[in-house]
């Protein structure tokens, strides 16, 4: 970014649809998303939170400004994506993560939802969120997986047959979409060795220096236009702190 750009701090302390009001931000928020959840289904409850932080990542857009939202887990991002889309931004999407992300409840042996929302976001998979949220579907072409080195074999072979880009940490450079961007930062793409407390640890991955190195440069050759980072570590783990040098740089976006 040629320019210093008003960023927001937005919290948003779920797990899908549990609260966690002591979850540790590497970051002070300007703003906390923490609706009341009503009764219903995991998605049901979700979409309420998801609907907030839409409606909020909208009115921080259409005033100028690049929004940084933290959260529990990924299925977040569809809030995210849904604000940009209705402040007028379409959105490619560059999202850092251990895992693919792309799961359906047909391929999921868990039935993990932070397991779907890439998923979610090019048209597959469960559509509860997206429907409520009015979520576009963005085009397989315009997202660039980061690092995904654990792999179920369903998403393996939906990967294989996808448009979707799948990159190696130190190659996302070479392969930056054009346009507004979305960056998303799972923290667990980072190695366990390097980073405590991950709740879902996935061995073999780059450095935290290596993921930091990557992220700057998404934020030097696209545009921007909101980041988000779930912060799926344990309490207690130091995992906020770890994180803090590289959160307090992507916001003071330049």
């Amino acid at each position: 970014m040629a320019h210093t750009v008003l960023v927001t701090v937005i919290a948003v302390p779920f797990h899908l649809d549990e609260h966690l009001p002591d979850l540790e931000l590497p970051l002070t928020p300007d703003r906390t998303v923490a609706p009341a959840l009503p009764g219903g289904t995991l998605w049901e409850r979700a979409a309420v939170v998801a609907e907030e932080v839409a409606a909020a990542v909208a009115a921080e857009v259409s005033a100028g400004g690049v929004p940084v939202v933290l959260s529990g887990d990924c299925t977040t991002a569809l809030g995210v994506v849904a604000g940009l889309q209705r402040a007028g931004r379409d959105p490619r999407v560059v999202w850092f993560d251990a895992h693919g992300d792309v799961q359906t409840p047909e391929t999921s042996t868990s039935g993990y939802a932070g397991g779907f929302p890439v998923r979610q976001l090019v048209g597959g998979s469960d559509r509860t969120l997206p429907e409520r949220l009015r979520l576009r579907s963005v085009a397989e072409r315009d997202v660039v997986l980061v690092d995904a080195r654990d792999l179920d074999p369903p998403e393996a072979a939906f990967l294989a047959n996808s448009a979707i880009r799948r990159v190696p940490v130190g190659e996302v450079a070479a392969v930056l979409p054009g346009g507004p961007t979305y960056l998303h930062l799972d923290v667990d793409v980072v190695d366990p060795a390097d980073f405590p407390g991950l709740l879902f640890p996935a061995p073999g991955g780059p450095g935290l220096s290596a993921v930091a190195d990557a992220v700057r440069a998404v934020v030097a050759g696209t545009a921007v236009a909101a980041v988000g980072i779930a912060c799926t570590y344990r309490p207690g783990s130091g995992a906020d702190r770890a994180l803090g040098e590289l959160a307090r740089e992507l916001s003071a976006l330049q």
